[in-house]
């Protein structure tokens, strides 16, 4: 089940993109900044923390992700390209990690660990000084 946001809990700010664009680039703004208030937001709470733990780029020290779309020359796709992407970041921390049950070597895995140690230390022992 996806997780929806409500369009009024972020904001969509239009600007100048960057890069080559002609004529059209001092005259258009056609990139788009999108702001998301992680603490503020609808969100479940293990959500915002699992968010807030992520150490992605777009995500500020104050808990606001900011994703800038500037990949197509139309303020809407770049505007439809900024959701999709808060939308699959969200959706990427929805689900909860599995954890972790630590398991024990198998005898087997042991005893080929150990046959190896002692096949380099022989392998070693014959580097040494040669006594006449």
């Amino acid at each position: 089940m996806p997780t929806e946001i409500p369009h009024h809990e972020y904001d969509i700010t239009a600007i100048r993109a960057q890069g080559a664009g002609g004529q059209n680039i001092n005259k258009v703004s056609n990139a788009v900044h999108l702001r998301f208030d992680i603490r503020a937001s609808s969100l479940r709470e293990d959500h915002k923390e699992r968010l807030m733990q992520l150490h992605d780029h777009r995500i500020t020290r104050d808990g606001v992700v900011v994703i800038k779309a500037q990949q197509h020359r139309s303020l809407e796709l770049n505007r439809d390209d900024a959701v999709r992407r808060l939308h699959e970041l969200v959706e990427s921390v929805a689900q909860a990690p599995r954890v972790r049950r630590p398991t024990r070597p198998t005898l087997g895995s042991q005893r080929r660990r150990l046959e190896g140690k002692s096949q380099r230390s022989a392998v070693k022992a014959l580097r040494g000084r040669v006594v006449d």
